[in-house]
């Protein structure tokens, strides 16, 4: 493929500012009524009056029996719009494995203020499914707390609420409609075809409730049978006062509010999958990083273990971090501590936290916290030891460790559970801040500890708890090529942010080295025509934590973007002077104005034109291309860029 510089300036250079198949899609704005919204990609988001939205999606899922979703192949798409209405047609062929599955869809928006949607579907084929039907996702800003009427399938009527805090179990059960006021709209939601339930997805760091189709008290999977067919119907209306004005900002407000300030989280990374040591040029460019710990994951089943921990001891030595230890056991607890702590007293290790995991359990059980932590406190009792899962907020949520003298709760997060597309990786952004709200809740006094952060997931948790060794030679289903890019960099930002604004004391976040780390390293990617980098090549997101760490003596400051979704926020302050990050998410020039500056502002800009030079040098700094603006005025962002921002916070 060439040198990096060369690689850079070739067509395949565009991969690295989106990822390789998940650039925004443009869409198309329609009306019904006094509704507005966007059409993409088979789905209506952001159905709105005004400013405010009442839906943030309608869609359709098929899920097979693994609760994968299968991304259809759109054929045949024809819109029919008026200045108040449309009607949308359009055929989907869904194809995986086995499964065959044709659906036949009409989306209507007619000028009552009412939607229609209608989907007609056949098995081509015979297969396992767990869902299949319309999805309605439903905003956490606006509903959160809100009473809402549900009419069950016999005719009785129940009123509830959205929950504030995130409700472990389903919200609303057994489904015929609904029926909600937000501010002046009353909204209501009418099902076909099945019995729908509402869930709440901040289990799964996703911004909304869900009500979908087939309850999960119905057996699963279930065998469609070849030529079944399946019908639904959806209809959304809403009534009430419109006069609700729709504007167009030009440019985005961040409000500094120093008066919130947090303390920074301690940050760690992962040892990297590709078992094999860190060279000592990659130690050199890791270690200018000055993460505070390294997650190693040792699964302590057999022997096999010990020679990775040496391996992670000498490599979080000269990295200059202390360990974080995840240990993973089986049903033989006894023996497997006691040849932890044997190995572990025979070494001078410097550990900062170890998680306790059992292989086959959600959260981590009572009886083996109880067994192990008294044993681990007798040979380091400074140490602090954290119970809960490796796998989503979902488990933790819905299986509540006791007190077991644990020091910290841990969860993980990854933002792909239910969609991929790089919007709904940002709308989603605010769903980690709700998780660690409602985790402080069972936390208590403790500690919470997310770890690790990942752009993609590393196991499916309805299968198992622990991610195993990958032998194949295709591309690892953990591989997000996102990770290399601007747009990745941009959520990263994001997601350090409300993580640290929340108050979360640790975060542990993707790996070292490798398709899954922050810099490619000493190899090549296996897999160039999806990862399209090269060995020694940096990636955007290492700035974003040189950034970081750079400043570890200040503290996090709450901010508040007025376009969230398009400019995002991470800022730092002592009192005195500010460091900021704004990303811009978006494909064009955005224009910014930032509250609470004075003085001069000093910007450095990571973007298409500047990330040429900085993959090859990790010593970047853009202080050539440096601008200084007043803090008074109005400033422009870089499509696609990350901004590194030195100014004085006006008091």
């Amino acid at each position: 493929m060439g040198s990096v510089s060369e690689f850079l300036n070739t067509p395949e250079k565009e991969k690295i500012w989106h990822g390789n198949h998940n650039k925004n899609v443009r869409g198309k704005k329609l009306r019904a009524g006094d509704l507005s919204m966007i059409f993409e990609n088979g789905t209506l988001r952001y159905i709105s009056v005004g400013n405010n939205e009442l839906i943030r999606m309608i869609y359709s899922a098929v899920r097979d029996k693994d609760w994968l979703t299968i991304n259809p192949l759109i054929e045949a798409e024809k819109i029919e719009e008026n200045k108040s209405s449309f009607t949308i047609t359009f055929r989907c062929l869904y194809h995986s494995g086995a499964m065959t599955f044709m659906a036949n869809y009409v989306f209507e928006g007619r000028q009552d203020n009412s939607i229609i949607l209608t989907m007609e579907g056949e098995a081509l084929t015979i297969f396992e499914k767990n869902r299949i039907g319309f999805c309605v996702l439903h905003p956490i800003e606006g509903c959160a707390g809100r009473n809402c009427v549900i009419e069950h399938t016999d005719g009785s009527s129940e009123q509830s609420q959205f929950p504030e805090e995130i409700s472990p179990h389903q919200v609303f059960r057994d489904i015929k409609s609904m029926r909600w006021l937000l501010d002046s709209i009353n909204c209501r939601l009418d099902f076909e075809g099945d019995v729908f339930e509402t869930e709440d997805q901040r289990n799964w760091t996703d911004a909304s409730y869900k009500t979908y189709s087939t309850p999960l008290s119905s057996p699963y999977p279930v065998i469609l049978e070849k030529d079944t067919r399946i019908f639904q119907k959806v209809e959304f209306r809403a009534e009430g006062s419109f006069d609700l004005p729709e504007t167009q900002e030009e440019q985005t407000e961040v409000r500094l509010i120093p008066e919130e300030s947090f303390k920074l989280p301690l940050t760690g990374i992962c040892q990297s999958s590709r078992n094999m040591p860190l060279s000592k040029n990659e130690i050199n460019i890791l270690r200018a990083l000055d993460f505070d710990h390294y997650r190693v994951d040792l699964h302590l089943l057999g022997d096999n273990w010990i020679a990775k921990a040496e391996q992670a001891c000498n490599e979080s030595s000269t990295l200059g971090t202390s360990i974080e230890f995840a240990l993973f056991f089986d049903e033989d607890i006894q023996y497997q501590i006691k040849s932890f702590i044997r190995w572990y007293s025979e070494n001078k290790l410097k550990v900062s936290k170890i998680l306790l995991y059992d292989k086959s359990e959600a959260v981590t059980p009572d009886h083996l916290a109880r067994t192990v932590i008294p044993l681990i406190r007798e040979i380091t009792p400074e140490v602090k030891i954290a119970t809960g899962t490796n796998a989503n907020f979902a488990q933790l949520n819905r299986n509540r460790p006791g007190n077991t003298g644990n020091d910290h709760i841990c969860y993980s997060i990854h933002p792909q559970e239910h969609a991929s597309d790089n919007k709904t990786l940002i709308e989603n952004l605010k769903g980690q801040e709700y998780t660690v709200n409602s985790a402080r809740i069972i936390a208590g006094r403790k500690g919470i500890t997310v770890s690790p952060v990942t752009l993609q997931r590393r196991f499916n948790a309805n299968n198992t708890f622990l991610e195993l060794p990958w032998t194949d030679t295709e591309i690892p289903p953990q591989v997000d090529n996102r990770i290399m890019s601007l747009f990745g960099a941009c959520w990263t930002v994001g997601s350090l942010k409300y993580l640290s604004e929340a108050g979360a004391d640790s975060i542990t976040i993707y790996e070292t080295t490798g398709e899954r780390g922050i810099i490619q390293g000493s190899l090549d990617s296996p897999w160039p025509p999806y990862f399209p980098s090269l060995k020694e090549m940096i990636f955007p997101v290492y700035f974003v934590f040189k950034f970081l760490h750079g400043n570890k003596t200040l503290r996090i400051i709450k901010s508040i973007s007025s376009r969230p979704l398009i400019i995002e926020s991470l800022v730092l302050t002592d009192g005195k002077k500010v460091r900021a990050i704004l990303v811009n998410f978006a494909s064009s020039v955005q224009s910014v104005k930032l509250y609470r500056c004075s003085g001069l502002l000093r910007i450095r800009t990571l973007c298409p034109d500047s990330y040429p030079e900085a993959a090859l040098n990790y010593r970047w700094t853009g202080v050539e291309e440096e601008k200084i603006i007043k803090s008074l005025n109005t400033f422009t962002l870089e499509p696609h860029s990350i901004n590194f921002i030195e100014g004085w916070i006006k008091h």
